[in-house]
């Protein structure tokens, strides 16, 4: 077993350790690894045979012009965090974008990780870097009317069927012109979405589709349905060697950037607001989202694998739904302040009968409110005596608080209800204070009832 150091203590810490893991059965690694080169192994021998193509030319383009020419000559057991730190620094002061150094870091990242399995590395150094934070840009997706628009002016274009499976269903570009006609079931009305076309490794190819998720059923409405005979009865027989639904003028594969060129060309053409591509996928997402459609619904018309990647990335809200929700809450809280301010004024009516009885017609949970019209009995002046008791005036007690008033019809004048309702308030008011007042003097001055009393009040 042999390591080496820069000094003794170095070496001798190295040794410590890889004796400590041999004695745990940890094998030590056939050789000392350069990044460069793991990074090469990493890429043919775990990534290519295992990802989609389009993954791995991301990783080899990223390796290949950004980290192995900074970093490729540092032994991958000398790998720091501040290492890596300075290196992704030094790639935003040069310009890069925050989201580029970002796929540098996740790049690098599953590299480490795949070295940790190896048991190369102790531990993953991409994963303790600091970078800022994802530059989020707001998507505003397309309105209906600009989504008729451009269907209306793309229409007599030949690739106008895909366009239409675009905007209605969500596709992807790939999947859009990746279709086969074997994948349309024209008899049970469905849509086997299998498959994608896309460009790696310097060519056009075919594949299938993104994710699991990505394979999915989609009912074939009878719009698109019309459109797909009239184009395969057009330019069905560029299909014989390929089996797509879509092609170039002589059969072959369209070219994914063309078909982002094209759908560019018809926006300048007729003044449409410019937006990607891909964005009419998320504008699809959105309208399905106005239109009430549940989010599992959304996520499986559209492919995604997780819910929430339709929810917080696909759907948007827009200026229109936000005015029409708070429309709605506006609706509620206003019709629940008029029906409470009317149950109030008509919570509770004094029905005075022939008897001189009351009788309680209608009643708040909140509030007790006085009724709007007196009698026309006679009215009575408040009785120091009888009305009264240690407890209090008999009136002091809010349940009792119902002044003896005759019933008003409800269809009587809002206005004039409730000036009658404050002037039946005002005279229980002074009455009120004067009974207070009655009350006071009697506990304060008691009247005195025998020789022996009289001489306790003097």
């Amino acid at each position: 077993m042999r390591v080496y150091g820069a000094t003794r203590a170095e070496v001798h810490g190295k040794l410590t350790e890889a004796k400590a893991k041999d004695q745990q059965g940890i094998p030590a690694a056939d050789k000392a690894w350069k990044l460069g080169d793991y990074l090469d192994y990493w890429l043919a021998e775990v990534i290519k045979p295992n990802r989609r193509p389009t993954t791995y030319e991301l990783y080899e383009i990223n390796v290949r012009l950004y980290i192995k020419p900074a970093l490729g000559t540092v032994p991958l057991a000398r790998l720091t965090v501040p290492l890596v730190q300075r290196f992704l620094n030094q790639r935003l002061a040069d310009g890069l974008s925050v989201r580029k150094v970002q796929m540098l870091r996740e790049t690098l990242s599953p590299a480490l990780t795949r070295a940790m399995r190896e048991e190369i590395v102790s531990r993953n150094v991409a994963m303790l870097v600091e970078l800022p934070g994802k530059q989020e840009t707001d998507i505003v997706p397309w309105t209906p009317q600009e989504i008729i628009r451009f269907l209306t002016a793309a229409e007599s274009h030949k690739w106008f069927p895909a366009f239409l499976l675009v905007a209605l269903y969500g596709l992807r570009r790939g999947e859009a012109i990746g279709l086969r006609w074997q994948d349309i079931d024209f008899a049970n009305k469905v849509i086997h979405v299998r498959q994608q076309v896309f460009r790696a490794n310097g060519e056009v190819q075919q594949g299938p589709v993104k994710t699991h998720a990505g394979r999915r059923d989609l009912p074939l409405l009878d719009v698109i349905s019309a459109r797909l005979i009239k184009h395969q009865e057009e330019y069905g027989h560029l299909s014989q060697d390929t089996g797509l639904v879509f092609t170039t003028s002589t059969g072959r594969m369209i070219e994914p950037y063309n078909f982002t060129r094209a759908f560019q060309t018809i926006l300048s053409r007729h003044s449409i607001r410019r937006i990607k591509l891909h964005h009419v996928r998320h504008t699809a997402a959105t309208i399905l989202k106005n239109l009430g459609i549940p989010a599992r619904d959304v996520q499986l018309i559209l492919g995604h694998s997780d819910i929430a990647i339709t929810q917080q990335i696909y759907q948007h809200d827009t200026m229109d739904s936000r005015r029409e929700a708070l429309k709605l809450m506006e609706g509620v809280v206003v019709e629940t302040q008029q029906t409470d301010k009317s149950e109030s004024l008509e919570a509770v009516v004094a029905v005075v009968d022939g008897n001189g009885s009351r009788q309680v017609s209608r009643q708040s949970h909140n509030s007790v409110v006085l009724a709007d019209q007196f009698s026309d009995q006679p009215k009575k002046s408040p009785r120091l005596h009888g009305d009264f008791s240690w407890l209090g005036w008999r009136d002091s007690n809010p349940r009792m608080l119902v002044p003896e008033l005759d019933a008003m019809p409800l269809s009587t004048p809002y206005r004039e209800r409730v000036t009658e309702v404050q002037r039946a308030a005002k005279m229980r008011a002074q009455t009120w204070i004067i009974g207070i007042v009655a009350v006071n003097l009697a506990v304060k001055n008691p009247v005195p009832t025998t020789p022996y009393d009289h001489d306790l009040a003097a």
